[in-house]
């Protein structure tokens, strides 16, 4: 396998794939959007909000923006990562205490918790550090969850707050984040954005983009292959690195230097691609 892809990579004169589907910050497509997104994300932490909100659709490039707004913060921010919030999480204290780094004392209770994360704030405030918490999947929280967050961005020092909080996750945290019974946390919201869809032409320059990237032509894909793939995917970045990766391994297989449309088109009518439901005529 590895040999395969040594093959596939020489073929094009690609440094490394450029449709892996991990989150790679240098891989970053800047879409208007994207640079809006990352805009609200500084202005967030710039200015202190208590509580910023990043949603997108599955796979929009949600996750590889933070990663990259994190690798850019300097060291007097003190990060605290949950990559992954489960469903219904009852326990979110325990886990920002994991997060942060702290030792939970055995069998303490949510007072207890709550307690030993406000020292620890207090203590980065004394220091001249910021803490930023950020959680993503955040739409697995449940309503006691995102309450015990709220109560965290009430602990201040003086008339500094000692905790930011940033909630990634899917567009139904929006939705659920506006239900009455969550208004005091929604008041708390002070930046947020919604990361849409790429559209046909953001899509051909994503694409372009992660092939300049790794080191190939971003001409590799015609106009017409480009726009094919928009519309399969939708113009989901996620759902993008796969057609493409797989597009470029058919047009590798017939030795073609390109990919045009048509070989979008076998991909999609071979059914090796299960992103899209109805694949559109070739």
């Amino acid at each position: 396998m590895a040999q395969a892809l040594n093959y596939y990579l020489d073929h094009f004169g690609l440094r490394e794939r450029p449709f892996a589907l991990a989150p790679d910050p240098e891989f970053l497509f800047w879409s208007p959007e994207h640079r809006g997104a990352y805009a609200m994300l500084d202005y967030g932490l710039s200015t202190r909000a208590p509580i910023t909100l990043l949603t997108g659709e599955i796979g929009a490039g949600k996750t590889t923006l933070l990663h990259h707004f994190i690798d850019t913060m300097d060291d007097a921010v003190t990060i605290g990562m949950i990559s992954n919030a489960r469903p219904g999480v009852n326990d979110v204290l325990r886990r920002v205490c994991a997060a942060l780094g702290l030792d939970v004392p055995a069998g303490g209770d949510s007072a207890d918790l709550f307690a030993v994360i406000q020292t620890f704030l207090l203590d980065e405030h004394r220091k001249g550090n910021r803490v930023l918490l950020v959680i993503d999947e955040a739409q697995n929280l449940n309503r006691d969850a995102l309450e015990d967050l709220r109560m965290l961005t009430n602990i201040n020092a003086g008339r500094d707050e000692v905790l930011q909080l940033l909630l990634v996750g899917q567009p139904e945290l929006r939705a659920m984040v506006r239900r009455a019974d969550l208004i005091q946390f929604a008041q708390r919201v002070a930046a947020s954005y919604h990361l849409p869809k790429l559209d046909a032409a953001a899509t051909g320059g994503y694409i372009a983009s992660r092939i300049r990237q790794a080191g190939g032509n971003p001409n590799i894909f015609s106009r017409q292959a480009a726009d094919l793939v928009h519309q399969a995917t939708g113009g989901v970045p996620r759902l993008i690195n796969q057609l493409c990766d797989l597009a470029l391994t058919y047009a590798f297989a017939e030795d073609a230097t390109m990919v045009k449309r048509e070989t979008v088109a076998c991909v999609l009518r071979d059914g090796v691609f299960f992103g899209v439901s109805d694949p559109p005529e070739g």
